[in-house]
């Protein structure tokens, strides 16, 4: 018989990488007793990454979620693991010092054993305040070496890097294979290299099945000396997620392996009770598409976890693309075609910015990236014409330091622009911010909760904890969750059957033309025009900017002068940040000003003047319905290509 290799279940990581959601906290306290009945995992992965966000989503606390999930787990004896960003904490974008600091003490607060780190650039400066703040909250310090698969990414880059957190204090290694397209055979040879050096050091191996070289790794790396898998189960495995336990389990115990039995009455109830769940709505936001391997993926090498929103994406944008073929008389584009045309522009994107390791937030700044650059020059503009601010910041450095170097047409386009870049560490960048929000809670009356929990979750992420505190995320996902089943249900329904009439709401009894209206936005009273139509889903928080802009006097004839329309679909902002200031009517731009934001893709894409002029209007477009089932099409404050736009004329 040879070592033992023990199980972890990475039931958030199951959810996130099939769909948008994870169970909510009933849901999540129904299904503990029986995962711990199944008597294997001597783990649970259990909040990190998007738990949070999605929580507050939800209109939750995430904080009751955290204590409430991971409780039974630690009266049975099974550690808790969670996934943690480094620089960005649980976001997409960096966290003040402090924010980080209070962070692990936090999570340990709550029940959680292990902080996973990761660094998306594999920028080691970025792990190590982790390793500190972790083991001084009482927390085992994991930290992950992001694996892709490069001319850079080479097994002396990753051994280097163990060693290199391994000095700092981490301890334990995680091998992140997050999109699954680490070779076998090299992932044992890193294993390998790390044990022969600290065999005290345990190794943790975490894999996605899409590409499908996953199970073959996991088999390398025990045989290099690994201690732990991390395995998902059905009817959540594979594809996108990962191996499954029973396929992981039976192939360890062939090769000779000590790993648990299974008590398979449990594992069935486990089950049974994720399909209940992805029933009751989950599975309205996963495709089945996830569920299918996908050999695809060894080219761009996208990581399994972001996959879902990525179809999500294409299937908005191609939309887009295809209002332009039609207007310029061009075929239409199939999603298939648009995704080989993306991949072959992450295989020409990744080198030129860097090499990247293509894991959260840089795969989706990547593939966004690539995504934006097919759709501009589908359009007939030039590649590189449009890049998010967030992903300029990963280009100059102010996230970490690439692993590459940038292309040298990456580095013109900066210096035309007159972007600066960074090679400090990219912390000094993020001041302490604490205080700042324990002030805003004060004054708005808020608890900062039992350890301070509340004022983190307010200080990670300030947007989605104020909408969970109004109350309308809730409403919001409720309406969603609705909607969706809806048309679900209208989907399923013979094509001869006639559908409902429309509520008389939808229909009538709304003003034709638009209304001046006064509203109160935190205290502050303005005057606003409100153009109606589909109103059962709007957003008054994320268009507050767009219709207290609407109040300023213009300088200009209104409506007048040439539109700038949106360059894609997604959630309109006048404005990034309470901070900065909006464009209104009246204000004169320069070529290259920013105007707007269209927030999509997880990043805010800058909407830029093409000319100097006076803004004359900021729209928000009509309703529009039609379609050959008469449902209405799904608006919500988004912003619609060639529909949403800012007008403004030429001096």
């Amino acid at each position: 018989m040879k070592r033992e290799i023990k199980f972890s279940l990475v039931f958030r990581d199951m959810w996130q990488s099939a769909g948008k959601y994870v169970p909510t906290v009933d849901q999540l306290t129904r299904v503990a007793p029986a995962i711990i009945e199944m008597g294997c995992f001597a783990r649970v992965e259990t909040n990190g990454g998007g738990f949070e966000q999605v929580n507050l989503l939800f209109g939750e606390n995430p904080n009751k979620a955290v204590r409430e999930w991971t409780k039974p787990f630690h009266e049975a004896g099974i550690q808790t693991h969670m996934l943690d960003r480094a620089l960005n904490g649980l976001r997409m974008s960096p966290v003040p010092d402090d924010v980080r600091q209070l962070f692990y003490q936090v999570k340990k607060a709550q029940g959680t054993d292990i902080a996973r780190t990761f660094c998306g650039l594999n920028d080691v400066r970025n792990i190590a305040p982790s390793i500190k703040y972790a083991k001084a909250a009482g927390m085992i310090s994991q930290c992950s070496l992001c694996i892709t698969h490069s001319p850079i990414h080479t097994v002396d880059y990753y051994t280097k890097m163990a060693m290199e957190l391994i000095e700092l204090g981490a301890d334990e290694i995680c091998i992140k294979d997050m999109a699954g397209i680490g070779r076998p055979h090299s992932l044992g040879q890193i294993v390998a290299n790390i044990k022969a050096k600290h065999p005290e050091i345990p190794v943790q191996y975490h894999s996605h099945a899409g590409p499908g070289f996953n199970v073959a790794s996991i088999l390398e790396v025990c045989n290099a000396g690994c201690d732990y898998i991390d395995v998902g189960m059905e009817p959540l495995s594979w594809g996108t997620g990962h191996a499954d336990l029973l396929t992981v389990q039976a192939m360890l115990k062939d090769a000779g392996y000590k790993v648990p039995e299974i008590n398979m009455e449990a594992y069935m109830k486990v089950r049974s009770l994720i399909q209940e769940f992805m029933d009751d709505f989950l599975g309205l936001y996963i495709s089945p598409k996830n569920r299918l391997m996908n050999s695809l993926l060894i080219g761009p090498g996208l990581p399994g976890g972001m996959m879902g929103s990525l179809m999500s994406d294409l299937e908005k944008n191609l939309e887009t693309i295809n209002k332009s073929n039609i207007k310029n008389n061009k075929p239409l584009m199939s999603q298939d075609q648009l995704l080989i045309k993306l991949f072959d522009e992450v295989a020409y994107v990744w080198p030129r910015v860097g090499y990247p390791p293509l894991v959260t937030p840089f795969s989706q700044y990547v593939k966004n990236l690539a995504l934006m650059n097919v759709m501009q020059m589908e359009k007939g503009k030039a590649r590189w014409s449009m890049i998010a601010d967030d992903i300029w910041d990963m280009i100059l450095g102010k996230a970490g330091r690439l692993p590459g170097p940038l292309a040298p047409e990456i580095i013109e386009k900066a210096k035309a622009e007159g972007r600066k870049f960074f090679e400090g560490n990219p912390q000094d960048n993020y001041p302490d911010a604490l205080d700042k929000y324990r002030k805003l809670m004060n004054e708005k009356q808020w608890e900062t909760g039992e350890d301070d929990e509340e004022l983190f979750e307010y200080a990670m992420h300030p947007a989605q904890y104020e909408a969970y505190r109004s109350g309308k995320a809730k409403v919001e996902f409720k309406a969603d969750v609705a909607k969706r089943k809806a048309e679900k249900q209208a989907a399923a329904q013979p094509a001869d059957t006639p559908s409902p009439a429309a509520p008389a709401s939808v229909t009538m009894a709304m003003p034709t033309t638009p209304q001046v209206m006064t509203v109160d936005v935190n205290g502050q009273a303005y005057k606003v025009t409100v153009a109606f139509g589909d109103t059962a889903n709007t957003a008054p928080a994320e268009t507050q900017a767009a219709t207290a802009a609407t109040s300023a006097p213009a300088t200009a004839p209104a409506g007048a002068g040439k539109e700038v329309l949106s360059p894609l679909e997604g959630k309109f902002f006048l404005v990034k940040g309470a901070s900065d200031t909006p464009v209104k009517v009246g204000d004169v731009v320069k070529e290259g000003d920013v105007l707007c934001y269209v927030e999509a893709m997880k990043t805010y894409n800058a909407v830029r003047a093409e000319f100097g002029g006076t803004v004359t209007a900021c729209q928000l477009p009509r309703r529009r319905y039609g379609g050959d089932t008469g449902r209405r099409k799904r608006h919500d404050q988004r912003a619609r290509s060639d529909e949403e736009h800012l007008g403004y004329a030429a001096p």
